[in-house]
């Protein structure tokens, strides 16, 4: 365990800075049990090595009308906006994924049917941010958890 002296020592990354955009975002739950899933899937099944993060419960389920996300929708929208604005984002990927707690708690949804919700929650959110920033290339991506690992499949939007 480090002491508090150390926990406050500056820390150098060992990864090198890129300063080129890639103009891709990625929004997709917070599930800490998730991030590095996530990470391996956008980086190396989609090969975007350095994407914007758009993160919090749920992910695009609060771009798909539930009265239960309406601030966070706000929220999102905006960065979304700003993103694309800003860091010129030309791809949004959405990701949802099984056993997701805001859907559980906030909606109160079990399967099989949060699954169900949650694949046309991606083509709802995907038709939004569209509708939003005019991008074109938005896609959509349901993890499953089987035998232990996380498998990552296309949902049409």
């Amino acid at each position: 365990m480090k002491t508090i002296e150390e926990a406050h020592a500056a820390y150098e990354s060992r990864i090198r800075y890129e300063t080129a955009r890639i103009h891709a975002a990625a929004l997709y739950c917070s599930d800490g049990r998730l991030g590095e899933h996530f990470d391996d899937f956008l980086q190396n099944g989609l090969e975007l090595p350095r994407y914007d993060r758009v993160s919090l419960p749920g992910g695009p389920a609060c771009l798909a009308g539930h009265p239960e996300a309406h601030l966070e929708e706000q929220g999102v929208v905006d960065e979304l906006k700003f993103l694309v604005e800003v860091h010129k984002l030309k791809r949004v990927v959405l990701v949802a994924h099984q056993g997701c707690a805001f859907y559980a708690a906030r909606l109160g949804l079990n399967e099989p049917r949060l699954e169900l919700v949650q694949r046309a929650d991606l083509v709802r959110a995907a038709a939004f941010v569209h509708r939003v920033t005019g991008l074109e290339r938005i896609e959509g991506y349901y993890a499953r958890l089987t035998d232990g690992r996380v498998v990552f499949e296309r949902v049409e939007v």
